[in-house]
């Protein structure tokens, strides 16, 4: 024993042969017979694979080996690679948490700081209030709180930009490491381990400010050359132009930079930049691009194409990016800005004066860019269709890009305003030029006589979840949709193809089919193909297929997550889906609005500020108090904007028609922004379901009564819940609880969150629903089997089976029981009850 441990230790070193441990001996094994099973193993890495045991049958240099023996070998190599992987995870782990800890220190530290220094000026100020007169103490505490001006140099020479670069270095390392701004944290951004990073807003400071700190598994200059790239991941960039650039110095640079960005809405103008870009390396070996902006409304590369655009500042601003021992790197990011929100309506202020959004739209936006591009490089992100995330991604931008291009209509793009006097609702505008192109390659573009043709406008909501809507809208597309007009714009999109709408009249099935392509990394944006189903009602062709597919993005349907705005862009495309496919984007932009609680008079103006929001009229609450205040106070602004290709000879024809269409499509989101509004329809304040049904936590007593009555046990665990909790504890019901009308054709009027769940709708889209849609044809027919049952005895039990949801799902159940729900003062049938058990979807 003690020879053959000593042969295993020679063999080890060697790396010739190889031992296991078998039966308390060790099976030596030949350089050639572990070659050949590290082969086999390579080929076949699962134990029950017939294809492995065919390789040993065919290898002679195995067949001395007995299969005992060689099952060992396998198991023991399976050991040490799953050893190996634990290992290598381990230390990647260890790396990352060791990262993270240093990273929380420097956040404590720089904490501590800035309490140290609260302290000492709260003790300044109560020696100052007592020791000098009140003109005195004011100027004491300008000189505490006041941030030191920037003193502008000359910029015409490379001497005064250094200057300026060296101060813009100083100032933003004390913003991103230092106690220069009053940092809190960011709302409803709590730093744990499966956040992104830390985020932080300025409390009080001149202009807005955001700022962030994460780890990346990026190298330093990778980072780097992402950020500097500003248009790949900002969304709002329309373009950034380096002016000129020169060396500053220990491999520096100076950059002179002119910043375009794109207006959110239709009601303000856009902003530039005009800054110095500074970028150089500190003695730690971090890496720093800091920027600020230099004076002259006038300065940049173009003056005259700045005209459309509103001149910001941009205050000392940039990334602080450190490597990390083991790969990867710690990066600060500041964005300080002074938007000039004077130049924009007052109720839009709110958007230009707030340092949350500039952390939603800019910092938390360039941090989770760069997690999806290091996710995506080291091989975590799969999408759908075999597309490469680089395309995937490339259309998200350019879908976002077209629609920015749609709202905003700048004059050097070739856009011009119709007949506009200030007096319209929807404002029409033409583009002659417009390259539809997705790629440099003239071949792939499309050659418009006309061009295209954008209708667009802004509206303020209020009490409308800017997500819910937007969720309501891509689900449920036929609500304010006209497949018509998507077919018009489906057909224009093919070379030398135009029709006016109506030509070729088409019926929508309803059927709507969601394709998932791809999600950023929290799931804030989703890539989708969506699949309308049509047919020609024309005789001659009948049998052919009318479906229309659109590329979309929608991002902001997440409640609970912190984005900036909700938004929904889509754009036909070919059925074949090119990587050069041209796209002509249409879509909906929900931005909320910081509230002013209690301020009434600002409500009642804004809503004459807009003349969309006149017919917009708002129900009473039921809440009280404090969330009542908060809930009447609550706005958005929608801004809608569709495209439409068309030739010169129907210019005016399709210009009547998409005013019409955009109308119409105001109509319809208003009609169920007004449903979806707390004040709206929600059996949470019990408002009434649908027309003649009663109120919500009626029916729900009605429900229970009847269930108990005929089936004599309680549906909610407790008798003893009545009103408001009833109800409540029904909405929470872990069965899906649906109730249908006793009509011809029975709809939907109730369903508890369960049972929105399993539909995958929602209660406005509820009523629209048949009881026959979401069964199958087993389920109908045992349906129509028991129903005389039911009707007779008062309930029934119908077996396992799978029925379907509104979006196409399978959803499978153990058990539905259905019941008559009897009303409270005759005991007349009022409805149908449907309760299905432990549902879940295939």
């Amino acid at each position: 024993m003690a020879m053959a441990v000593a042969q295993h230790r020679e063999s080890s070193s060697s790396g010739s042969i190889d031992k296991h441990l078998d039966a308390g001996k060790y099976v030596r094994y030949t350089a050639e017979q572990v070659e050949a099973l590290e082969r086999v193993y390579a080929e076949c890495p699962k134990p029950s694979s017939l294809r492995r045991q065919q390789l040993i049958r065919e290898c002679p240099i195995l067949s001395n080996i007995e299969p005992k023996q060689i099952k060992v070998w396998f198991q023991n190599r399976r050991c040490r690679e799953k050893q190996r992987k634990e290992a290598s995870r381990l230390q990647t782990v260890n790396r990352k948490l060791t990262a993270m800890n240093k990273l929380l220190m420097e956040e404590n530290d720089r904490l501590q700081k800035q309490v140290s220094q609260l302290v000492c000026e709260n003790g300044y100020m109560r020696q100052q209030l007592h020791t000098t007169s009140a003109a005195t103490t004011d100027a004491s505490c300008d000189s505490v709180v006041t941030t030191p001006q920037h003193t502008m140099r000359d910029a015409n020479n490379p001497a005064g930009l250094l200057s300026i670069a060296e101060e813009t270095l100083t100032e933003f390392l004390s913003k991103a490491t230092g106690t220069a701004v009053d940092w809190v944290q960011m709302p409803g951004m709590k730093p744990g381990p499966d956040s992104v990073g830390i985020f932080a807003i300025s409390q009080s400071c001149s202009g807005v400010a955001a700022r962030a700190c994460g780890l990346v598994s990026l190298e330093p200059t990778k980072i780097a050359e992402i950020l500097k790239d500003r248009p790949s991941w900002f969304r709002d960039c329309r373009s950034l132009e380096v002016f000129t650039m020169f060396p500053a110095g220990s491999g520096g640079t100076i950059e002179l930079v002119y910043t375009q960005t794109y207006a959110p809405t239709t009601l303000a103008p856009a902003r530039d930049f005009w800054t110095l870009r500074y970028t150089t390396s500190l003695e730690n070996g971090s890496l720093v691009v800091c920027e600020r902006s230099l004076s002259g409304s006038g300065s940049g590369p173009n003056p005259a194409a700045a005209a459309q655009f509103v001149r910001a500042e941009t205050l000392p601003s940039g990334y602080l990016i450190r490597p990390c021992e083991g790969g990867g790197s710690i990066i600060h990011i500041v964005d300080h800005l002074n938007l000039e929100a004077w130049s924009v309506p007052e109720v839009l202020r709110p958007l230009y004066e707030s340092s949350k959004v500039v952390a939603q739209k800019m910092t938390i936006a360039a941090l989770r860019y760069i997690r999806q591009i290091a996710q995506e490089t080291s091989g975590e992100v799969v999408y759908g269709l075999g597309r490469q995330p680089a395309v995937l991604r490339t259309f998200s931008q350019r879908l976002s890009r077209g629609f920015n291009d749609a709202v905003n209509g700048f004059n050097d793009d070739g856009w011009s305003v119709l007949n506009c006097d200030g007096a319209e609702d929807v404002i029409i505008a033409v583009n002659s030029t417009k390259n539809l192109s997705g790629t440099s390659n003239p071949a792939s573009s499309l050659t418009f006589l006309g061009g295209i043709l954008c209708a667009k406008a802004s509206m303020l909501l209020q009490n409308v979840p800017p997500a819910v809507l937007v969720r309501f809208l891509r689900e449920h597309r036929s609500e304010w949709a006209d497949f018509n007009v998507d077919a018009y714009s489906a057909a224009s999109l093919k070379a030398g193809t135009y029709a006016y709408p109506g030509m070729r009249p088409t019926r929508f099935t309803g059927s709507q089919i969601i394709m998932p392509l791809g999600h950023t990394i929290e799931h804030e944006e989703m890539l989708e193909v969506i699949r309308l189903e049509g047919h020609s009602l024309a005789q001659e062709d009948a049998f052919v297929s009318r479906d229309i597919h659109l590329l979309q993005i929608c991002s902001g349907i997440d409640e609970n997550a912190v984005g900036a705005c909700s938004e929904l862009v889509f754009a036909p495309i070919d059925e074949m889906f090119p990587d050069d496919a041209p796209l002509v984007p249409s879509g909906f932009r929900i931005i909320p609005l910081d509230s002013k609680p209690g301020d009434k008079k600002d409500i009642v103006a804004t809503n004459r500020t807009l003349d969309l929001t006149s017919g917009f009229e708002v129900g009473p609450a039921t809440t009280t108090g404090a969330d009542a205040s908060s809930s009447q106070n609550t706005r958005s602004v929608l801004t809608i904007a569709f495209q439409f290709p068309f030739d010169s000879s129907l210019q005016d024809n399709v210009a009547v028609m998409a005013r019409q269409y955009v109308r119409s499509v105001i109509s319809s989101v208003q009609r169920v922004a007004m449903a979806i509004s707390p004040s709206g329809i929600s059996p949470a304040v019990g408002a009434k379901l649908s027309p003649g049904s009663p109120e919500a936590v009626t029916l729900a007593h009605w429900i229970c009564q009847s269930y108990s009555y005929y089936l004599g046990s309680d549906l909610l665990r407790s008798d003893s819940l009545v009103g408001d909790m009833m109800l409540k504890h029904l909405w929470h019901h872990q069965d899906a609880i649906l109730c249908c009308s006793l009509k011809s054709l029975p709809v939907f009027i109730f369903a508890n969150q369960a049972g929105l769940d399993m539909l995958e709708t929602t209660l406005v889209a509820l009523q629209d629903i048949t009881l026959d849609k979401i069964f199958d044809e087993s389920g109908r027919k045992a349906l129509c089997t028991d129903f005389a049952k039911l009707m007779e005895q008062g309930f029934a039990y119908l077996p396992a089976g799978i029925c379907m949801s509104t979006m196409g799902r399978h959803v499978s159940y153990d058990q539905a029981i259905a019941w008559k729900v009897l009303t409270g003062e005759d005991n007349t049938v009022h409805c149908l009850a449907f309760s299905f058990i432990n549902w879940s979807f295939v």
